[in-house]
């Protein structure tokens, strides 16, 4: 390259300088386009050099979209960057087309899906598709002028409220929970981890969350708020418009439809807000100057990406809060065991409150499994709702709203022999059987097929039963023990936000419980058996999370607040009983620390045909035993296909688990990720399908 960045007719293999083969003239400043093509295969994730032609010159700027040609196939690609020379050792393609000139995929976000990608031993393309929503033309002409001046009018409206409703402060309930608050505010990026202990009023969570956006604003920076689901979005929403001006927040879900969803990306891409809430894929917004990264209820499975390569949105805050330098805050009414393993390491510090503060805080909780309740009710472990429950629903009705928590959706949703008590399944697909209402024939939940004359092949037995009860039974039975009292059930698609301050039983499955005005007066957690039985590692931590999420709606101890849980197990309703979710935390870390059970390691999951399984499994072994490493196996063992129609994988597909240590993590997933595009490359075997730290595997 000459001093004016030109490019020397060297580069160009023997044609005119800056022309190609085609007669095409190309740019005369740094004539070279590095390109990722948008393609899930493995082998092909890595930039590919592209000729600038002069009439794109302008616009083929780093991070635009662009088409190519690739292989004869027109394919979709960003350009990472421009440089005076390739490498490539032949002729350049030029540029087809520049598709947007906007540019839509930043440096930082550009660095951080290559960190998520490389953590996760997938492809960049993938995690781009997650990071960069779909394009609306029509809302790019005469950006960034066409959007609207949020800035100006923020900063003419004056610095933000940051004490949030005037005379509540709820950071201050907590100890180091004002001073976390100052930090923010004078530029500063500490790390936290926080229990709220109240999920409703001007105390709860979203009021917490949108204070330390609002302290982070206030710094001139932005923050990056990340929930579940669109109920806790529009919770959060509404908490920071009390502290920040409305045109400084950027909402940023699928839910919203793709032209609400891009006109907010453009606006955190020209600067126009500081500020972006969403759920999973809104952690990678582009948020300028970015401060604080956030995520509300990590331990939820709407937090994991469904597709490759099954990112969760709290590792990626966390890589980007290592990558941008920013403060971090984890919010949970419960703690994860991954959250604990970072308090254990002193990457964040937790903000705590007194234990007086807490007794004076949440509701009384009674276990009707203890000691006490039996000797008092002896049917007490057996009865669904025993006697003590219904005695609190009752005084709670007298008070206001009663919450039911219940396990599972429907009516009664799973069958079972009555004779020998195993699962019922459908005779065309093997999927299980359940009854839509009360007079309804069982029917297959995948493929609907009717079964009337369903026989039990283990035992020829030919009379089912209700293996669970659904929480429209539920709703049903309640409706019959208290006559003339109001019956609201939220679960499934039907499911409510809110509810009035009015006396009447809400029935809602784990995770779809709705928040009462003024909070509930009781609440009833009933099936927790049911829900510890699940044969997952997580089902204790995942039951004790749903547990404490749905208390934290009901009124203090001394305001009347009763919560009642059906559970036998000591350490998981001991948790509630003393409300002390990091004890519990710690507890399952350290039990899984001592069987080096994730998150204590790293795990890695090979699931596919048994003869690609085995192959590529023996192939990152050997390239890791070049390098000293070995790795703990377990497999492959069959996939037992038990929540999935059985058309959607081979049912003999098996899975193999890896297991490895955080301190030799970069190379094995180095070694998982290079045997994966040399695999796919070479077309030996069928593919795998690849997934590290999957919650959901054990």
């Amino acid at each position: 390259m000459v001093a004016d960045g030109s490019v020397q007719p060297s580069l160009l293999q023997g044609f005119p300088a800056r022309t190609l083969p085609t007669g095409i003239a190309i740019a005369e400043r740094f004539p070279v386009a590095r390109v990722l093509v948008e393609s899930s295969l493995p082998h092909l994730d890595r930039p590919f050099d592209y000729a600038v032609p002069v009439a794109l010159d302008q616009a083929a700027q780093p991070g635009v979209r662009v088409k190519v040609k690739f292989n004869g196939q027109d394919l979709s690609g960003f350009i990472l960057e421009r440089v005076a020379e390739s490498d490539a050792g032949h002729t350049l393609l030029p540029l087809a087309k520049v598709v947007s000139p906007v540019p839509v995929l930043t440096p930082a976000v550009r660095d951080l899906a290559t960190a998520v990608a490389a953590r996760y031993a997938g492809t960049v393309s993938d995690v781009l598709r997650l990071a960069v929503p779909p394009r609306v033309a029509g809302l790019e002409k005469g950006y960034p002028g066409s959007l609207d001046r949020a800035l100006d009018t923020a900063e003419a409206a004056g610095m933000p409220n940051t004490s949030g409703t005037p005379g509540v402060q709820p950071w201050t309930a907590y100890r180091t929970g004002a001073a976390f608050l100052r930090h923010l505010a004078s530029g500063g990026s500490p790390r936290a981890v926080i229990n709220p202990l109240q999920g409703y009023g001007p105390a709860g969570w979203p009021d917490l969350l949108a204070q330390a956006a609002a302290a982070t604003y206030s710094s001139g920076r932005g923050a990056l708020l990340v929930v579940p689901d669109y109920r806790d979005l529009d919770r959060l929403e509404d908490a920071l418009k009390d502290v920040v001006p409305a045109e400084a927040v950027a909402r940023l879900t699928a839910d919203d439809g793709p032209t609400p969803r891009y006109r907010n990306f453009l606006r955190l891409l020209a600067g126009r807000a500081k500020i972006a809430i969403g759920t999973r894929s809104a952690a990678f917004a582009p948020v300028q100057d970015l401060g604080l990264v956030a995520c509300w209820d990590d331990g939820d499975d709407l937090h994991i990406e469904q597709r490759a390569p099954y990112a969760h949105a709290r590792e990626v805050l966390l890589l980007r809060a290592e990558q941008d330098s920013t403060a971090c805050l984890l919010a949970g009414h419960s703690r994860s065991t991954e959250v604990q393993r970072l308090v254990d390491a002193g990457w964040a510090v937790p903000v705590e409150t007194g234990r007086s503060a807490v007794r004076s805080t949440v509701p009384r909780v009674v276990n009707t499994a203890d000691s006490f309740e039996q000797g008092r009710d002896p049917l007490a472990t057996i009865a669904r709702l025993p006697h003590a429950a219904w005695q609190a629903a009752k005084e709670g009705l007298e008070r206001g709203p009663v919450l039911v928590q219940v396990a599972r959706a429907g009516y009664a949703p799973s069958l079972v022999c009555e004779t020998c008590r195993e699962p019922a399944r459908c005779g065309h697909c093997q999927g299980p059987l359940a009854l839509a209402g009360t007079s309804a024939l069982p029917q297959c939940r995948w493929c609907s097929t009717p079964a009337p004359d369903w026989k039990c092949p283990h035992c020829g037995g030919r009379r089912l039963r209700k293996g669970a009860t659904g929480v429209l039974r539920t709703a049903e039975e309640l409706g019959r023990a208290f006559p003339g009292k109001t019956v609201i059930t939220s679960s499934g698609d039907q499911v409510k936000a809110k509810v009035g301050a009015g006396k009447a039983l809400v029935v809602a499955t784990v995770g779809a419980e709705p928040v009462a005005d003024g909070a509930y007066a009781a609440a009833l957690l009933l099936d927790g058996d049911s829900l510890l039985r699940r044969e997952t590692l997580r089902a204790g931590e995942d039951t004790v999370r749903r547990w404490f999420n749905a208390a934290a709606l009901v009124r203090p101890a001394h305001d009347g607040g009763l919560v009642v849980v059906t559970a036998t197990d000591t350490a998981a309703t001991g948790a509630l009983l003393r409300w002390d979710p990091a004890g519990y935390a710690q507890r399952e870390l350290s039990l899984r620390t001592e069987l080096q059970l994730p998150p204590a390691v790293r795990i890695a999951s090979v699931t596919g045909p048994r003869a690609a399984v085995e192959h590529y499994t023996g192939a990152v072994e050997a390239d890791l035993a070049h390098a000293g490493i070995t790795v703990r196996a377990a497999g492959p063992a069959p996939l037992l296909l038990t929540a999935a129609p059985s058309g959607r994988r081979s049912a003999e597909d098996v899975r193999t688990l890896l297991f490895f240590p955080y301190s030799q993590a970069a190379a094995v997933v180095r070694a998982l990720r290079v045997t994966r595009a040399a695999v796919a490359a070479k077309r030996a075997t069928e593919p795998v399908q690849l997934r590290l730290d999957g919650v959901d595997v054990l």
